[in-house]
């Protein structure tokens, strides 16, 4: 067994938060290369964020909402009937995720906006974990530079597309 393969899944929520329109916010990461350049730079995501031991995956969403967008102006829609689970590549096992982590096994919501525009604050939670954000249209969410985290999002995008809706 090797070391990576010995390390656990960090368990995840991951919110793809959509507007009255029917498109879905995407945040460009602080953390990685491009941030605080041109909106075609850099490593978008949707918000995600730690399970707490002591709550549910429902709690947490909203939790991570309000902790890396400013505000949890939100109802859940509906949940992927799966957990989806990605490894960290291999350059960033043992740095990413506090080194404790192969990667994250993830419960994905969907979930409606009810507040608007000026209720998302990326400036409440010290330091920012994004630098910008911007509601785009589902089927282009995988366009964008994701990461390593794409197939998950193509995953999401088929899966959620019935939310996607006005």
């Amino acid at each position: 067994m090797t070391e990576t393969s010995s390390l656990p899944y960090r368990r995840n929520v991951g919110a793809m938060l959509f507007n009255a329109a029917g498109q879905v916010l995407i945040a460009r990461r602080t953390d990685m290369e491009g941030a605080g350049g041109p909106l075609d730079q850099g490593v978008w995501q949707c918000p995600q964020g730690g399970i707490d031991a002591d709550e549910q995956p429902e709690q947490a969403v909203l939790r991570e909402l309000h902790e890396e967008i400013g505000t949890d102006r939100a109802v859940v829609l509906g949940a992927h009937p799966d957990w989806l689970t990605y490894d960290l590549p291999p350059a960033l096992v043992g740095r990413a995720l506090g080194g404790r982590y192969r990667g994250q096994t993830q419960k994905w919501f969907a979930l409606r906006f009810t507040g608007t525009d000026s209720d998302i604050r990326l400036d409440t939670h010290h330091p920012a974990e994004f630098d910008v954000w911007q509601w785009v249209d589902l089927p282009t969410l995988a366009d964008r530079n994701v990461g390593f985290k794409r197939e998950i999002y193509r995953i999401l995008i088929r899966d959620f597309a019935c939310y996607a809706t006005p």
